[in-house]
């Protein structure tokens, strides 16, 4: 099924006069314990005894990739988890707390001001992924210079080349695959032992690896996170609301048979009725897909009480929210993200 996706997707691209999608080479006999041994010596091979750095949200894939670069490497790698003002609710804590206990040595950034500083004004989306993906690079050089790597790893996985490749939307952490030297550029050489896995490869090797279940079954998260959740230009506003409704609805279908279910904040405002008078309020539109390797996707049927039942909580509990309708689009033509 996976691989009969890609391909499909592939051939589509091709049509288009789309050829960067052949570099990815996806596994098509998936051994997971063939497949760890053989990332951790070609990362030993790679890395040798110079210092490196792991780029971590938090996520299964950037998590995988940093566990297998320990193993590889030991003290040689630090972890850098990025708040960029774009996690849910307490999120940046968490994940710093998870990956200390995982034995990570751990250097927490807070780049809140410096992202909401360089996306001021810009509504467009491919510009925003774009920004996104030069400040966290930036960012990420910076920590590199200060530690003294000349390595970065990064959980990139075959879905993130397929779509930035074949100008679905831009991947913030696809470089190389595009033509961007992030040696030239930032000064390390990437390192992504998961470019040829999909998703559910990739949480075979994090439960092989004895991870959490928060994280080996974590719903996914887009890298940059709230910010193309936020369709237009993001505000400290939208993002405080999109945070609160993204918990009332991540809480609602914790335990449902989904691939995401999440919410998003659209442009323009509608009239609604809050205490008994008139209130110019937010939309947030509920977003709920299956999906087995997100190159496509569809919407599960969803009991009309339960969304009756959500979008009540959301108005209830976000009195700036007036109006909460269902995205009921399959991907595609949709993509599973707005932005």
């Amino acid at each position: 099924m996976i691989l009969g996706n890609l391909f499909k997707f592939i051939q589509r691209n091709e049509d288009m006069g789309v050829e960067k999608q052949r570099k990815i080479e996806p596994v098509r006999e998936f051994n997971i314990e063939e497949f760890i041994k053989k990332s951790v010596e070609e990362i030993k091979r790679e890395i040798g005894n110079e210092k490196a750095i792991a780029a971590c949200s938090g996520g299964v894939d950037s998590t995988v990739a940093a566990m297998l670069a320990k193993i590889a490497i030991g003290e040689n790698l630090k972890v850098v988890h990025i708040n960029d003002n774009f996690r849910r609710i307490g999120e940046s804590e968490k994940v710093v707390e998870e990956l200390k206990k995982l034995g990570f040595d751990v250097i927490l950034v807070d780049a809140r001001e410096e992202f909401m500083n360089a996306l001021k004004g810009v509504s467009d989306a491919e510009e925003k992924r774009k920004i996104f993906r030069k400040t966290f690079y930036e960012i990420l050089a910076r920590v590199a210079k200060e530690e003294n790597a000349k390595f970065l790893i990064q959980g990139t996985i075959a879905a993130d080349i397929i779509e930035t490749a074949g100008g679905i939307k831009t991947q913030h952490n696809v470089l190389e695959q595009i033509g961007i030297q992030p040696r030239e550029l930032y000064g390390f050489k990437i390192v992504e032992p998961l470019k040829n896995l999909f998703k559910p490869q990739v949480r075979e090797v994090a439960r092989y690896l004895d991870l959490p279940k928060d994280i080996s079954e974590r719903m996914p998260f887009p890298g940059p996170g709230l910010l193309v959740r936020v369709v237009g230009e993001v505000t400290e506003e939208k993002l405080e609301i999109l945070r609160k409704a993204t918990q009332i609805i991540e809480n609602e279908f914790s335990s449902e048979d989904i691939f995401q279910g999440f919410g998003v904040i659209l442009p323009g405002k509608a009239t609604g009725i809050v205490n008994g008078k008139r209130e110019y309020g937010y939309i947030i539109a509920i977003r709920v897909v299956k999906s087995k390797d997100a190159i496509t996707a569809e919407v599960p049927e969803i009991p009309f009480e339960k969304l009756k039942h959500i979008a009540k909580k959301i108005t209830t509990q976000i009195p700036k929210v007036t109006r909460v309708v269902f995205d009921v689009t399959d991907k595609p033509p949709a993509t599973i993200e707005y932005e």
